[in-house]
């Protein structure tokens, strides 16, 4: 297959196109900066929509992934327009591209995540779960949305609704891993809230399960089977380090280093099964967190 891909230099972009050259696809990148034809690489601008689709000509699948990081910085007003607009406008301007192709791909997997469904206590929420309220829920919304105009002409499109990605080299985990390494990690705020995660291997999987399968097609929540609480994560983490986890980190403290996003990436509750994906039976290689923890710290 011939495939492109966007946010291809990030943690998930960079393993799925890894995974794809090894086995002998052909990988195109969307990248901002100068693009170098001789390593497959097509210059667009997301935000003021300059991409020339005579560089898409020929695929057969797209995978979608850039967007401004959620958690770079304190949500400011610009901040937060940053993150709507890079997943919004970078959307619209890769599906008008695709509309214009004489022959489209056959399918479009662009990302979406779990804040779709905002903060839910412990209700179990599945794909046709409604969205939650707040700013994250509203950028979902309107990323999936511009994502379905690729369906337009005729471009199966799968929603992948992403959880918390485990891997040591990067995400959330990559962030928690040196203070829990130095006995300092703890539970964050009432450690009740759910966290619906998955392994960063599975997800690569999750993304290959939707190019490949023919019949995929809408919101799939790309989440491990058991979404846990913070309070059993960050023992499972702690017994995956051999290290106390004696240090909590009180909620009024996160809001007043991290105001909004505090509230919304480390205290809101979501617990979101991956219905879909077990219905089309699709195995997961880590479904338990304490061994998936082990898996990607290479303590197993």
């Amino acid at each position: 297959m011939r495939v492109l891909v966007t946010g291809s230099s990030g943690l998930v972009g960079s393993a799925i196109v890894d995974s794809l050259v090894a086995d002998g696809h052909s990988v195109t990148r969307l990248v901002r900066s100068r693009a170098d034809a001789t390593r497959g690489e097509v210059r667009w601008d997301p935000l003021s929509g300059d991409l020339d689709p005579s560089g898409l000509d020929g695929l057969d699948a797209v995978v979608h992934l850039a967007g401004e990081s959620i958690a770079a910085g304190r949500w400011t007003a610009a901040r937060k327009a940053r993150i709507r607009e890079s997943r919004v406008a970078g959307t619209r301007t890769l599906c008008d591209a695709l509309q214009r192709l004489a022959g489209p791909p056959g399918v479009l997997v662009s990302a979406s995540a779990v804040g779709y469904y905002g903060d839910r206590a412990d209700e179990v929420l599945d794909e046709d779960s409604a969205p939650g309220t707040g700013f994250l829920p509203e950028v979902c919304v309107a990323w999936e949305q511009a994502a379905v105009l690729a369906a337009e002409v005729g471009v199966r499109v799968v929603r992948l609704r992403i959880g918390i990605v485990l891997s040591a080299h990067g995400g959330a985990l990559g962030r928690m891993l040196t203070p829990f390494r130095l006995g300092l990690g703890g539970i964050l705020g009432s450690g009740r809230q759910y966290m619906s995660w998955i392994a960063l291997d599975d997800l690569v999987r999750v993304f290959r399960h939707a190019i490949e399968s023919g019949e995929l097609s809408g919101a799939v929540n790309a989440v491990a089977p058991a979404p846990v609480t913070n309070r059993e994560f960050t023992r499972a983490l702690g017994r995956a380090l051999s290290r106390p986890t004696w240090f909590p980190a009180p909620a009024p403290l996160l809001r007043l280093a991290l105001g909004e996003m505090a509230e919304a990436l480390l205290l809101a509750s979501t617990r979101v099964v991956p219905a879909r994906l077990e219905a089309g039976g699709f195995r997961f290689l880590h479904a338990d967190p304490e061994g998936a923890l082990r898996s990607v710290l290479g303590r197993t």
